[in-house]
């Protein structure tokens, strides 16, 4: 049975959807700790391989360096759950996809492994358009 947060996601998604069908565009996903949900969520509903390209699961620091080309050192000083990896994570997406747009999103899923300045539950996203468009964001969720 669908919850009110499937019926909101799918919502989204088919705005998602339309944007982009409407523009010629396609999408790619690169995601940690969604380990491949928000691609599940976008391949949900039919007809989305008319807008949907590929998604990269890069859970660990290996996986990011491997599949993306996230830069090591970059890893390193600022961590895996950062605005800053999240950035590259969607811009080094699209490079290598080819497409005109991509999201990526890495965090802190829990129970543990979170820090006072980096607590369980945040979630770095970013953006990114062709046209040189990138944009990053932050959140915390409650919750499991």
């Amino acid at each position: 049975m669908a919850t009110e947060l499937d019926d909101r996601i799918l919502k989204i998604t088919h705005q998602v959807a339309d944007a982009l069908v409407d523009r010629g565009w396609s999408l790619a996903v690169a995601e940690s700790c969604t380990g491949g949900w928000i691609s599940k969520c976008c391949t949900d509903p039919p007809g989305s391989s008319r807008w949907f390209d590929r998604g990269y699961v890069s859970y660990s620091y290996e996986a990011k360096e491997e599949q993306l080309g996230v830069i090591g050192p970059d890893l390193e000083s600022h961590g895996a759950v950062s605005e800053e990896i999240a950035a590259q994570m969607a811009l080094l997406a699209r490079q290598r996809s080819g497409v005109e747009m991509t999201v990526s999103a890495t965090g802190i899923a829990g129970p543990e492994g979170g820090l006072p300045n980096k607590p369980v539950g945040l979630v770095c996203f970013a953006w990114s358009m062709r046209g040189g468009i990138l944009r990053s964001d932050s959140q915390v969720f409650d919750g499991d």
